[in-house]
């Protein structure tokens, strides 16, 4: 992880602010882990190359147990760059040897204000990312046909394949979440149902848990009538999957524990331009500009929280006029979406670099410090909600050996 961030030290004062290191040695190693594991993934990564002992924590269970107890959930953001795909997809998933490509993901850690980069060096050509849960990353297969995932830790390095899924898709719509006990993965719409039409059909989902059960990709369910996705998004709340319908635009809701589907009509539906569904503070949050023609009703960008009852929706937040006026101004109608994590909100424009920051907790508003890693024809094309996670147990669920299908572990 290359950190954008330099601390300047001034003269040492008579009084040292360190410990001194004769107390550090006599420390013991258990108590030197739990003070290390406190600390902020920057900060971790830089300490690791104090000795080799420090170095090999990484890779101690022991350690990584500690630090999943005792480490701050961050709610950062992760960004990427527009990147060219090519075709070797099933190359790489048959014959275990990928093309691989510099993508480059831009974390921004909203409290601090600050940027870093990270490569991924690892994810073969012609994956992209799709879908971010509990530390990973899931990268989808652009080719169409059967789609393979790719869940990816980006701080460990640690890399799983997911078996393809059961039916041919073209750009379906991919929700993952990811806790300590259990992973799921759901796939809807765009079905391939021949070369010449796309339609949205089916819903497929894999999953796995701590209690021993595995579905892998048997678990399917039809989509309601005339649902059209094309965000390409899921938001997981409470059990629920949602993600955006459009013409007339309407929330669809996948419950995992039923394998259903249903419809929740959305706020101003008619009135509503670049809806977006995001999880914020543990409840389904829609954003939305609102532009309708009589002037009693301003335009504006506004907040819809989702009841409890799971039908209804409350306007919790209106973006001020002032910063309105300055976010129109920027946007100039090509379009936004927003990322919520924690407290935060990140709405992102399309074809520009420009971020506008809203803490849910303060009720503050801030345009994001442009990131320095981009060149002058940088401009982000996705973005998601990251937590970064030195380890993710969910991952040592996912046993190669119960995959039995042709073409996984180079078979």
């Amino acid at each position: 992880m290359e950190v954008f961030s330099t601390t300047t030290m001034s003269s040492t004062s008579r009084t040292s602010p360190w410990m001194d290191s004769r107390i550090w040695s006599k420390l013991p190693h258990r108590l030197v882990d739990r003070v290390l594991s406190f600390l902020p993934p920057p900060s971790f990564f830089l300490a690791r190359s104090v000795c080799k002992r420090w170095y090999s924590l990484l890779f101690s269970d022991s350690f990584l147990e500690m630090h999943l107890h005792l480490s701050t959930n961050l709610h950062w953001f992760i960004f990427f760059k527009n990147k060219k795909t090519s075709t070797n997809t099933h190359h790489y998933i048959k014959h275990q040897n990928p093309s691989l490509q510099t993508l480059q993901g831009f974390i921004l850690d909203p409290h601090e204000n600050t940027w870093y980069k990270i490569s991924f060096t690892l994810i073969p050509t012609g994956f992209s990312p799709v879908a971010s849960s509990g530390g990973l990353l899931c990268f989808s297969s652009d080719d169409a046909g059967p789609k393979y995932l790719i869940l990816y830790n980006p701080l460990s390095k640690s890399l799983t394949q997911l078996p393809p899924t059961s039916n041919p898709r073209l750009c379906p719509t991919i929700g993952l979440t990811v806790s300590h006990t259990a992973l799921s993965v759901v796939i809807a719409g765009d079905d391939l149902i021949s070369p010449f039409a796309v339609k949205n059909l089916t819903t497929e989902s894999f999953h796995v848990d701590g209690g021993g059960f595995y579905s892998l990709w048997n678990t399917t369910c039809p989509l309601p009538r005339l649902c059209s996705f094309e965000s390409g998004r899921m938001v997981f709340v409470d059990g629920k999957f949602y993600s955006m319908n459009y013409s007339p635009f309407s929330i669809l809701s996948y419950e995992l524990s039923s394998n259903e589907w249903c419809k929740i009509q959305a706020p101003m539906r008619r009135f509503l331009r670049s809806p977006s569904l995001i999880e914020c503070r543990g409840r389904l949050v829609l954003v939305a500009a609102v532009e309708k023609s009589k002037l009693n009703v301003p335009k504006s960008v506004r907040m819809w929280g989702l009841q409890g009852c799971g039908r209804t929706w409350v306007e919790i937040e209106r973006m001020p006029p002032a910063v309105y006026v300055q976010f129109t101004e920027a946007e100039s109608g090509r379009g936004f979406e927003c990322i919520g994590n924690g407290d935060f909100i990140v709405i992102t424009i399309r074809g520009s670099d420009d971020l506008l920051l809203f803490d849910f907790y303060r009720k503050v508003w801030n345009w994001v410090a442009r990131c320095p890693f981009l060149g002058e024809d940088g401009g982000f094309f996705n973005g998601f909600a990251f937590e970064p996670r030195l380890a993710t147990p969910a991952i040592g669920l996912l046993d190669p050996s119960s995959f039995s299908f042709q073409g996984f572990n180079g078979e």
